[in-house]
């Protein structure tokens, strides 16, 4: 006759399956002996006095005292939330332990060379699910950012990457990004005490808190404030916000041919609106138009 037996549901916090199997005939079996149990269960005595031990230990059962000895289990709601607050000490100790290891395994300026396409992307998806305030990211990267809710994102994005109409708005779209002629490199850096670098065809060299991450965090930032932001903000100003996105188009440089294709629109349609915004702004050159929309906040 087939015996039916019921899915663990204590595995995740370190009971095996036996030790589950014979908890569970305790709590059909209050006050039972290990005879008793070994035939509820068709176990031989030494099996059932082993997970008697491990039941004992785990807190899932208690012994009364005198001759036979008789078990108890315990409340399984107490005992599952006991259980639960070790593994949480567990984790948390486990957690204090890898950051020692890493002292020990990152001297100053030591790095780590990942090699691989799905090396690579696994430690960018392990760093940034690791994030908890912020992520930096300098240019579009062959894995792209997995956003975390909660992380602040600011990314620069290279001209060249956003050839586009299409780039221009998945961009957009993204967060808080800026756009840049020439990003020197790529890069992410993770709540500034991780940055991984690509240097080769699937070569990543990943920095841990350093001279040379502290310099990678300056370079960002100078950058950040080069760039020209491609979110325009929220104004009642003279300029609507498609103005303020050509206006920061404008100021990063590009013609109005260029400007045309990222927006999907008629160059003859960026000429118009340009004379639109340098008369709105009383300016009579696009750089006249670019120093006062700053001066207004309209460009942050």
């Amino acid at each position: 006759m087939h015996n039916y037996r019921p899915a663990p549901l204590l595995e995740a916090l370190g009971v095996c399956s036996e030790d589950e199997q014979l908890y569970r005939a305790l709590l059909a079996r209050p006050e039972s002996t290990a005879t008793s149990l070994a035939l509820s269960v068709d176990w031989p005595a030494n099996r059932v006095g082993r997970h008697l031990r491990s039941l004992l230990s785990l807190g899932l059962a208690s012994r009364t005292p005198g001759r036979p000895a008789r078990y108890l289990p315990a409340v399984p709601e107490a005992a599952v939330e006991l259980l639960a607050l070790r593994k949480q000490a567990a984790i948390v100790e486990a957690r204090l332990g890898a950051a020692a290891l890493t002292a020990e395994f990152r001297q100053p300026d030591a790095f780590t060379v990942i090699r691989g396409a799905e090396a690579i992307a696994q430690r960018f998806y392990q760093a940034q699910q690791c994030a908890q305030d912020e992520v930096l990211v300098l240019d579009r990267l062959l894995v792209e950012p997995r956003r975390t809710p909660g992380v602040t994102y600011r990314t620069i994005y290279d001209m060249a990457s956003l050839s586009e109409p299409g780039d221009l708005v998945a961009a957009r779209s993204s967060g808080c990004c800026r756009m840049l002629r020439d990003v020197p490199l790529k890069l992410v850096i993770v709540d500034r005490r991780t940055a991984l670098l690509p240097t080769g065809v699937d070569v990543v060299v990943e920095l841990g808190p350093s001279s040379l991450l502290e310099a990678l965090l300056r370079l960002f930032e100078l950058l950040w404030q080069q760039a020209s932001p491609l979110t325009p903000s929220v104004s009642e100003g003279p300029l609507s916000a498609e103005d303020q996105q050509l206006l920061c188009l404008a100021a990063a440089g590009l013609t109005d041919q260029a400007i045309a294709r990222r927006l999907g629109v008629a160059q003859r349609t960026v000429e118009r609106r340009m004379q639109r915004i340098l008369k709105a702004l009383d300016a009579t050159t696009r750089f006249q138009a670019g120093l006062r929309a700053g001066q207004q906040g309209l460009l942050v």
